[in-house]
């Protein structure tokens, strides 16, 4: 399934540090429990006869012994790069070496390291069958949560973001069975194609039926009716599976703080999906059994490539979140997977979002251009027009921030009394924005997501594109948009009363 049509080039504003003083933002969170050494989630699978062939996260380590990098970012100032690493062997990310280096900037994600010894790393896909164009990595600063009582950060995908390797050593082709997990939130997701984790192709095309073998999380529906969601569904290619022949009404999905999403496929006769909530209790069995009857997938063709937050032919306009994730060589257990799954528990991941303060009017001002969100002409209609414009001290640039769900708000004008808007619920690049009466739909929802040293990019909850300045616009007047997330500085925004 394709997304992006076009795609313009764009230039980089370096930011600066003597920019309008900001409001930061605050992550609180209640420590976890400790976990035991040595227990991690490869040395389970390993224990169980299906080792790790491949184990990705931003925020620990997955075998007891792992005392290298975890993942490797790169500075917006000057492209230095910088990995980070755990504080301890088999212990969680050290966030200080990555605060530090990108103190004053802005850093991208663009290496997630396998921490197996195959060297399955992932770095920032390719341009695909799909959307031609290759991805952009995610903003470093964009996800942080504790872990086991540290500060630790996520990966957050937006629209145009995505990671690939497709040359991958161990991974399961053909029809050899595989297992793979991942740690995802269950508050972050839309309907479009397609965040996974796991098996795809190797060309970055739809190559047919079978081809693929990885997770989904979220709300698209692709073999109707659906149940519920957003729901853990198995992309094998030319379909999003939640079980047996594609709708599956018994996969009600999960949408908790934190979800452990698990997939495992035998490759000749049968598939599993299970779902659990990170933060407590057991898994969920939400399948178990024949693989779809559709030609393709009996048996299964898998070819071996990794993604991450995008489809196998770089269908990109998916979002979600991802802290860790492994595939193992064979099919694993029960028992296995369910002591992962007390091992992902015992983390105590958590996540508390405290700004903007709900209720609360702010000035958005565009780090690039300095200039703030203006409803045009001070209009009050339904339609009017979104703008950045010279700061006046008026009601017409002041906005109201209302929480509507986890980290989600509604934005009103103040002068207006309206909301705003993604035109239309547009999905293509250079959606206009404007005021509109409050619909409660997910076009006129906005996540606040924090890119470091106190700026925020602004994602609407329907596409999963971000707040944009027009071709980084410097004058009055210049129009606001929606756009895939570009890691530049027209893109964020100071939040200040």
């Amino acid at each position: 399934m394709g997304f992006w049509s076009s795609r313009r080039l764009r230039r980089t504003v370096l930011p600066s540090v003597a920019a309008v003083a900001l409001v930061a933002a605050a992550l609180i969170a209640a420590p976890g429990t400790a976990q035991a050494a040595g227990t991690l989630p490869c040395d389970i699978y390993a224990s169980g006869g299906t080792p790790c062939v491949a184990a990705h996260s931003t925020t620990r380590a997955l075998f007891g012994s792992y005392n290298g990098s975890l993942y490797q970012v790169r500075r917006w100032s000057d492209g230095a790069t910088a990995n980070i690493g755990v504080l301890s062997a088999g212990g969680y990310a050290n966030a200080a070496t990555q605060d530090s280096f990108c103190s004053g900037t802005y850093c991208t994600i663009v290496r997630i390291y396998d921490q197996t010894s195959r060297h399955n790393d992932l770095t920032i896909a390719p341009g695909g069958g799909a959307n031609p164009t290759a991805d952009q990595g995610a903003n470093a600063a964009a996800l942080p949560v504790t872990a086991g009582g540290h500060k630790v950060y996520g990966v957050y995908i937006s629209a145009g973001n995505g990671y690939r390797n497709n040359a991958t050593n161990g991974v399961a082709t053909g029809s050899q069975p595989e297992g793979m997990y991942m740690v995802t939130e269950g508050t972050h997701f839309n309907d479009r194609c397609c965040f996974d984790y796991g098996n795809a192709e190797t060309n970055n095309m739809d190559t047919g039926n079978g081809d693929m073998d990885a997770i989904y999380f979220g709300t698209l529906c692709w073999f109707s009716p659906c149940a519920g969601g957003p729901r853990v569904a198995a992309d094998l290619e030319n379909g999003l599976f939640a079980g047996g022949d594609g709708s599956w009404t018994a996969n009600t999905g999960r949408s908790t703080a934190f979800v452990t999403a698990m997939l495992k496929n035998n490759g000749t006769t049968t598939y599993a999906i299970k779902d659990g909530n990170a933060q407590s209790g057991s898994l969920a069995t939400r399948y178990n059994g024949a693989l779809p009857s559709q030609s393709g997938y009996r048996p299964m063709t898998k070819q071996g490539a990794i993604i991450l937050g995008i489809g196998g032919d770089n269908s990109n306009g998916s979002v979600g979140s991802f802290f860790e994730g492994v595939m193992t060589s064979g099919y694993p257990t029960d028992a296995t997977e369910n002591s992962v799954q007390a091992n992902i528990v015992s983390v105590g991941y958590s996540k508390s979002v405290t700004f903007p303060a709900n209720g609360s009017t702010y000035r958005l001002t565009n780090l690039a251009s300095g200039k703030v969100l203006d409803a045009v002409n001070c209009g009050t209609a339904n339609g009017t027009q979104i703008d950045v414009w010279q700061a006046l001290g008026n009601t017409c640039q002041q906005w109201r921030f209302n929480s509507v769900g986890a980290n989600k708000w509604t934005i009103t004008n103040v002068n207006a009394n309206k909301v705003l808007d993604a035109v239309n619920c547009g999905l293509a690049l250079g959606t206009a924005t404007n005021l509109w009466q409050s619909l409660g739909n997910l076009c006129q929802q906005w996540a606040v997501i924090p890119a470091g040293n106190g700026r925020y990019e602004l994602v609407v909850e329907n596409s999963g594109m971000v707040l944009d300045d027009q071709n980084c616009g410097t004058a009055n007047g210049t129009k606001v948009q929606l756009w895939m997330w570009l890691n530049n500085t027209c893109q964020l925004w100071a939040i200040a009363p």
